[in-house]
């Protein structure tokens, strides 16, 4: 059997706003124009969407299970909208101080992702919009990608070349939508060549 074609993205600053308070409640959860789309054009493409990311409000006791189940359901159901979907959620509930594995820039998510899929993690790209996810992906073994549509908006062109430099090999793309593009461009390439 192959394995599927998979991607793992963050959640918060790569498909919906960034928030310094946490996304608390569905209204909150405020997708960013365009990330929806995207991943519905990497669905129809044959590609099947992972979310990764890290929750510490949980951990903080800042959001409770129930909301963050509330904010997932919300966000597959504008989603659904669209035409895509998100085929697993992953998260790490832990505050920093917990020092577990599954915390990004560590690889544990990821790696439980591969174990789900069956997976070898250096064929799957990760979406990032921090200097830590993009260690988190180097630390998994995937190929990093960076959107300037999250956190990374707020940083210098100096500080942004030395989070490439820090993770060789970083592709970077204005958000999930030019992301998108480049994969399917790449792909539509890549056959034609074959």
């Amino acid at each position: 059997m192959q394995a599927p074609k998979l991607i793992i993205i963050g959640r918060d600053g790569i498909l919906n706003r960034f928030r310094e308070d946490h996304v608390k409640e569905p209204e909150e959860w405020e997708p960013i124009p365009g990330a929806l789309e995207a991943v519905a054009r990497l669905n129809h493409a044959g590609w099947h969407v992972v979310l990764a990311t890290n929750q510490s409000g949980i951990g903080r006791g800042l959001v409770d299970m129930a909301s963050v189940n509330a904010v997932h359901k919300h966000m597959m159901q504008l989603l659904a909208a669209k035409g895509g979907r998100i085929d697993a959620v992953f998260f790490c509930p832990h505050a920093p101080e917990e020092e577990c594995n599954c915390r990004k820039p560590l690889p544990g998510m990821m790696q439980d992702i591969a174990r789900r899929y069956a997976v070898d993690l250096k064929n799957v790209p990760m979406v990032a919009d921090t200097l830590r996810d993009l260690e988190a992906a180097r630390a998994a073994g995937c190929p990093p990608h960076l959107v300037r549509s999250g956190r990374a908006t707020l940083v210098t062109e100096a500080e942004l070349a030395q989070w490439v430099a820090a993770v060789p090999g970083t592709l970077v793309h204005d958000d999930l939508a030019s992301f998108a593009q480049s994969l399917l461009q790449r792909e539509a390439a890549a056959k034609a060549g074959a």
